[in-house]
This record gives C-alpha cells, sequence and structure tokens, in this order.
C-alpha cells in the first residue's frame, strides 16, 4: 500500500492471499474497512497526521472551517486569525495542504467514499463555555473528554485566555496552571470536571 486510501480499495480476493486470512476474517475486515467511512471532520483531520496538530488543534479547526474544502483553501493569515492558532500550526497547516501529495491523498480518500459528517451545533448545558485541558485525566483520554464536552454544548480551547471559562487539571498538569490563577480562571480537578459533566 502507497498510502492509507489504498485500504479503501482492497478486495477479499486481495485479502485471501495474504497468510492468515480465511474468508471470515477477510470479511470482518471489509466490514470494519467499510464502518470507518463515515467519519467527524475532526476524526479526519486527526488521522492525517499534520505536523502540530493533534486532536485539540484539529478540533479548532474543524469547528472554525466546517469543511475540509474551506480548510484547504485557507491562508495563513485565516488559520493565525483563529484563538489558540500560532504560526507554526498556521505554517504547518498552510504548507500540508499546498503538498501535491496531501490534495492527492485526500481525493482519494472522498473517491473511496468516505464521508465526512458535518457536526450539528449542540446546545446544552455547556454552551457557551470554553474549556482548556492540561495533564493527563485518570477515566478519560484527552479525546474523550473533549467530546464530552462538546456532547454538552462546551468548546475546546488550546491555550488558556481570558476568554476560558474552566481550566480542567489532571495529574502533571503544564504551565497552564499558573497562567489560570494569574487571570483568575476557575479550576477545575477531574472528581469537579466529571460532577459537571453529569458523570
Amino acid at each position: 500500500m502507497k498510502d492509507p486510501a489504498d485500504l479503501y480499495h482492497l478486495t477479499k480476493e486481495q485479502l485471501l492471499t495474504l497468510d492468515g486470512f480465511a474468508d471470515k476474517s477477510a470479511q470482518n475486515l471489509l466490514d470494519r474497512i467499510a464502518a470507518s467511512k463515515s467519519t467527524t471532520f475532526l476524526r479526519f483531520l486527526s488521522a492525517l497526521a499534520i505536523n502540530h496538530v493533534g486532536w485539540t488543534m484539529a478540533g479548532l479547526l474543524a469547528d472554525h472551517f466546517g469543511i475540509i474544502d474551506r480548510l484547504q483553501a485557507a491562508s495563513i493569515d485565516d488559520l493565525r486569525a483563529i484563538g489558540g492558532v500560532g504560526p507554526a500550526v498556521a505554517e504547518a497547516v498552510h504548507e500540508y495542504f499546498r503538498r501535491p501529495e496531501s490534495r492527492r491523498l485526500i481525493e482519494r480518500l472522498l473517491q473511496a467514499g468516505i464521508e465526512i459528517k458535518t457536526p450539528e451545533r449542540v446546545e446544552g448545558p455547556l454552551s457557551g463555555k470554553t474549556f482548556v485541558l492540561t495533564g493527563t485525566l485518570g477515566s478519560l483520554t484527552r479525546g474523550e473528554a473533549e467530546e464530552a464536552i462538546k456532547r454538552l454544548g462546551g468548546s475546546i480551547g488550546s491555550g488558556v485566555s481570558k476568554k476560558t471559562d474552566y481550566l480542567v487539571v489532571g495529574t502533571d498538569p503544564g504551565s497552564k496552571v499558573e497562567k489560570a490563577h494569574r487571570l483568575k480562571v476557575p479550576i477545575l480537578d477531574e472528581e469537579a470536571f466529571l460532577v459537571l459533566l453529569g458523570h
């Protein structure tokens, strides 16, 4: 396989030529690949493995641009205008989408039937609230915590600012805690955060 898009062009006949694949295991794999064709913009962006773009940054970009075409067409200034996106990220994202091989990969993935669902704007108890996370949570991964916030209508920020409503702190937090104290941003430990989520 030359790139991830090749996965979506696999046939059962090709799989059966590989060691360890019988009819049922080949079909199971093809079913799982087919099920992964429906995805969110956030997951799609995360999977592209763009430099400096982890789960949180992918979420910021997905929320701001909404569709892949708008992100691909964005200038460095467009990217820099998003709160939380610094010069290194803007440069890396802009450069990624300028590369012909990146555009070819995205085109092949979409031609293979990848469907990027547009998330609906969710209204909930956390609507209008911006959360920043730091450190490691024990009961949720970073991605699960961010998805839980968004399900309740909240949004995710990448850095602490006056616009941050809550800083959620896990173990081994970074310098964001100090900045939150300085800006008087409310700090939630994991227990208080889970209560807020209704867990």
